[in-house]
């Protein structure tokens, strides 16, 4: 992907040392913060899948489309909603 903004997951959680469920709206809040509105999205890093799954689905009608990259599987869309 081209031009494009990377959020890598464990970023969001560093400062706690792993994931807290209590903090999950700081984490989101942060994830949309860093994906401005209306861009091409790459989620990427360790983290916990509730924290995946809670960004993508905030990152739903903010991101213009969302991809998922790990080493294993490479990237994978999320979703697309480019009328192009």
């Amino acid at each position: 992907m081209s031009d494009h903004i990377v959020i890598d997951i464990s970023l969001l959680y560093a400062a706690d040392g792993t994931a807290k469920l209590s903090r999950i709206d700081d984490y989101t809040a942060a994830a949309r913060l860093l994906a401005g509105r209306g861009g091409d999205v790459i989620l990427t890093g360790q983290g916990p899948i509730w924290l995946y799954l809670k960004i993508a689905h905030a990152l739903h009608g903010v991101a213009r489309r969302l991809v998922y990259d790990s080493p294993v599987t490479g990237e994978v869309l999320i979703h697309d909603h480019n009328p192009f």
